[in-house]
């Protein structure tokens, strides 16, 4: 097993055990995240947003698969099942993640989702409408990006 492709696996152990702290240990003090809830993020607020994200699920289970890395790049499928804390609905999100290595760290993390599939099922109608409507898509984008900040004020 190349030792990246250990990297990520154990990311994601530790994800599925609510670690933040090990999750973070991953990255690289240069690294930046993305994905279609949060967007482009630096190493601040992606350290933050994991930390947020495990300290707050009390239901959380990952779960991921098809881990592939070399020296530059790796990929892996994971899936989150949990009940999104501000709303209290039940989401089961599908995620296909790309990584870009440096000195044995994460330094570029993009996942890719169904945003509208994360939409209706975390926020019900109001995210069914959200992906009929690019005004309320909008201001629903925005959300993690708010609850983010204001997470990091706190913190």
């Amino acid at each position: 097993m190349h030792p990246n492709e250990a990297l990520i696996e154990r990311f994601y152990a530790a994800f599925g055990k609510r670690n933040g702290d090990a999750m973070n240990a991953c990255y690289s003090p240069m690294a930046t995240f993305e994905d279609p809830a949060f967007g482009k993020l630096n190493y601040r607020e992606l350290t933050a947003m994991w930390t947020m994200l495990t300290s707050n699920s009390r239901d959380l289970q990952v779960t991921f698969s098809d881990v592939a890395a070399d020296e530059k790049t790796g990929r892996a499928h994971w899936e989150a099942r949990y009940t999104l804390s501000s709303t209290g609905r039940f989401v089961h999100n599908v995620i296909e993640a790309r990584f870009t290595f440096k000195d044995g760290l994460i330094v570029d993390h993009v996942d890719s989702f169904d945003l509208s599939r994360w939409m209706v099922q975390a926020l019900g109608f109001t995210g069914w409408v959200a992906t009929w409507l690019p005004p309320v898509r909008a201001r629903v984008k925005q959300g993690p990006r708010a609850r983010l900040a204001k997470y990091m004020a706190t913190h």
